[in-house]
């Protein structure tokens, strides 16, 4: 399906012209018209999958068609991190460059005036924000920003949210906006505490269910079957022949294990950097920056970063520990092998993971390749994940089974461009000898 085949608005079309959006993706197809209708809706979508678009195009066309005549905030989008709410800001601005709407990102930060900056943007009339929730609950709490006009309310990530504790934070939100609202809740897993949070929030809402992908055929999967011990023995020969241009991405299950794990490497004499939770923004912006240059090749992190970031030269991606379901095994080892390069995913699977280990490959529907551990680590387990099937099942329990080009401008409320040429295509018209592409991304 082709976005003209859409009920949108032609400004909104022309806005996607111009950024190469072409065909729908999938979500985008199925949630656009329910949302379009008015619909509370639950989306359970991967990252990539088109799914900014397809909540952020039915906002703008409800903005488009009800021309608020008093500045105010009419949608809230809510997210768990800085970098996924500078991406979604990025994507109203090129959305909505033909239009009368203006956004602003609001996340915190030690940096003044970044500060500064979101409250400007604020006060000169901001249509939606896209804010994570701790420095909006700051704002609300300050007396600085009213939601008293919000007609559309979006939850992205909402998994990631719950994980990284953003509960309570959202529920006073939530307490803050208008009961006669649009509501939206966007997560890549739904479980129990998921469908908890949706009743709360939602009024008899549509469900769009994607299939969760499998990996990228570029990226080698390899598990090795051992102790718990000789794990970081295992890290190390694993990266002993390591490029200085090669990045690895070692994924840890908790903020605990994640700074054992880095506490160990460091100790062998391994220069990595671990992201968490417990680090504040600017040490976050600090360990991202360090990775992504280069200064240092080795990152140590829990889930917080299999989402929302883009790094495209990511070599290796080590699970230390087996994810807790398909999903987030798909969404780890998907940070490897992007923009058409090829990767490797390395999943440590000690005795107590090899029944969680055993549905990763059921869902897969193939058998990953078990490297051999070095003879001088020892003797290891073997792999009868059945034996485990107890502990696995307790592991189990509670889970659920397009960007286009971006334009750089000045972060802020954006007002609607004087003078901009318009793209004189209309609706429905046909595509003629113009080029057509499909949009990837979130």
């Amino acid at each position: 399906m082709t976005f003209e085949e859409l009920d949108l608005e032609d400004d909104i079309l022309d806005g996607l012209w111009d950024m190469n959006f072409r065909e729908c993706t999938p979500i985008q197809e199925q949630a656009i018209p329910l949302l379009l209708e008015g619909h509370d809706l639950i989306g359970c979508a991967q990252t990539g999958t088109g799914k900014t678009a397809a909540y952020l195009l039915p906002i703008l066309n409800h903005l488009l068609l009800d021309q608020p005549v008093d500045p105010a905030i009419h949608a809230v989008i809510m997210v768990p991190t800085r970098e996924l709410a500078q991406q979604i800001d990025q994507q109203v601005e090129g959305f909505a460059y033909y239009l009368p709407v203006s956004s602003v990102a609001i996340y915190g930060g030690s940096d003044g005036l970044v500060w500064e900056q979101q409250k400007k943007g604020i006060d000169a009339g901001a249509d939606i924000i896209i804010a994570t929730p701790g420095r909006l609950l700051s704002y609300i709490k300050l007396g600085l920003i009213d939601l008293s006009h919000v007609n559309h309310f979006v939850l992205d990530e909402a998994d990631r949210m719950l994980d990284m504790g953003f509960i309570d934070d959202i529920l006073q939100v939530i307490a803050e906006l208008p009961k006669r609202r649009q509501n939206m809740l966007f997560s890549a897993t739904m479980p129990p505490k998921i469908r908890e949070l949706a009743k709360k929030i939602l009024v008899d809402p549509v469900e769009v269910r994607l299939a969760v992908s499998k990996p990228n055929e570029n990226i080698s999967q390899t598990a090795y079957i051992c102790y718990e011990k000789q794990k970081p023995a295992l890290v190390q020969h694993l990266l002993a022949d390591l490029k200085p241009t090669e990045k690895v991405l070692i994924f840890a299950s908790s903020k605990i294990k994640v700074k054992e794990v880095y506490r160990i490497l460091r100790q062998r004499g391994l220069q990595v950097i671990d992201m968490h939770s417990d680090l504040d923004q600017a040490q976050r912006d600090d360990v991202m920056y360090k990775f992504k240059s280069g200064q240092i090749n080795v990152l140590v992190a829990t889930d917080i970063v299999s989402r929302g970031i883009d790094i495209d030269d990511i070599t290796i991606v080590i699970n230390y520990d087996v994810p807790h379901d398909p999903e987030d095994y798909v969404h780890r080892i998907g940070r490897t092998a992007r923009a058409g390069e090829k990767g490797s995913g390395v999943t440590f699977v000690s005795e107590d993971d090899q029944y969680r280990f055993a549905l990763i490959e059921q869902f897969l529907e193939k058998e990953i390749d078990k490297g051999s551990v070095p003879a001088d680590l020892g003797e290891t387990p073997e792999y009868h994940p059945e034996r485990y099937q107890r502990k696995g099942r307790g592991a189990q329990r509670g889970r659920g089974h397009g960007h286009g080009e971006k334009k750089n401008r000045p972060q802020g409320a954006r007002p609607r461009p004087e003078g901009s040429p318009k793209n004189h295509r209309h609706k429905h018209r046909g595509h003629g000898s113009r080029p057509r592409s499909q949009q990837t991304g979130n």
